[in-house]
């Protein structure tokens, strides 16, 4: 049986969609503090309940004699992070640790942890590859990588196996259409220029004087369900004797906020109106990943690189779903 933690948030839900469709046998645990019941096929066994649970976790391990784990499950607001550390440390931190001190003591030794590029802070050069400096510039990105540091070390110590997944900006939606993004609030770009698009929602850039063609920020997209075709490769280069390590995940290329604006009007066939307000602190002119070492290591290959493509399966989710799960 897999678990898979956070499985009913938005990456969570369409690793078990393509966990479910190559039938295998999946189990979701989630608080559903953000994610969403309505995501999960009803077939799937569901638990509801806190990471930091230990006896919680416990019971869902006995109850389904776990083999493996995907960890999706984490506060994952840049904003919130800052002005509330500590809740950040609590849940991702301890949250994780209560996780691998009940792994140990079940013996289950493998699990694919979704970490993120916010461990790099501000890149020292672009593409941003595994070996560069890690310093992260808000919580999220430090509580990501303390957990990192506490793979490596329950793995020398515990024979606990992990690979730890780094993302840049994930977008789109299954190809069913029947899954996709929702969050509140929702703060990535895609599903907001989309809202922008329906009326929803007013569009805000920040910034358009930044040292890019067009003078807005450039980022790496990559499409939902080339990211958990990835993460399936790295649970089997685990199960095939492969070593804890860290994949960067990316399209190697990137997009402009002007570009992605651009591609969403010509998908949905309008204009779509922005306001432009000064740059966010922080915000670097350019993140871009070197994917290399996942493509040579687990032969992966994103299938989604054309950003109007990306954008289209999020269009197709939020026409039929306008307030995501809510009725």
């Amino acid at each position: 049986m897999i678990l898979v933690l956070g499985g009913a948030g938005y990456i969570g839900s369409h690793m078990v969609d393509r966990l479910v469709k190559q039938g295998k046998s999946v189990v979701v645990v989630d608080s559903l503090a953000t994610g969403f019941r309505p995501s999960i096929p009803p077939q799937v066994p569901f638990e509801q309940g806190d990471l930091r649970d230990a006896a919680f976790l416990n019971r869902v391990f006995e109850t389904y004699a776990i083999q493996a784990v995907y960890h999706f499950a984490a506060s994952s607001l840049v904003g919130e992070s800052v002005s509330h550390p500590l809740k950040y440390y609590d849940n991702n931190v301890v949250g994780t640790l209560r996780l691998l001190e009940c792994m140990h003591h079940h013996q289950v030794n493998h699990i694919v942890f979704s970490s993120t590029a916010a461990v790099y802070g501000e890149p020292e050069t672009v593409p941003i590859t595994e070996s560069q400096r890690k310093a992260p510039t808000n919580t999220y990105g430090q509580t990501k990588l303390a957990v990192e540091d506490m793979l490596k070390w329950a793995g020398l110590a515990h024979g606990i196996k992990s690979v730890c997944l780094r993302y840049f900006n994930v977008a789109g939606a299954a190809i069913s259409g029947q899954i996709g993004e929702a969050h509140n609030p929702e703060t990535h770009l895609i599903p907001n220029v989309i809202k922008a698009a329906q009326g929803l929602k007013a569009l805000t850039v920040f910034g358009n004087d930044y040292p890019t063609p067009d003078g807005t920020c450039i980022r790496d997209y990559i499409h939902v369900v080339d990211l958990v075709a990835a993460h399936e490769k790295a649970m089997q280069y685990l199960e095939q004797g492969g070593k804890s390590t860290v994949f960067n995940l990316g399209n190697g290329g990137g997009f402009s906020v002007k570009q992605i604006i651009d591609a969403t009007e010509a998908v949905v066939g309008r204009a779509i109106p922005y306001e432009i307000k000064a740059r966010r602190a922080g915000d670097p002119a350019v993140l871009v990943a070197d994917a290399t070492k996942a493509r040579e290591v687990l032969g992966w290959v994103p299938q989604y690189t054309d950003v109007n493509a990306i954008i289209e399966t999020a269009w197709r989710w939020h026409q039929s779903h306008p307030h995501g799960y809510e009725v």
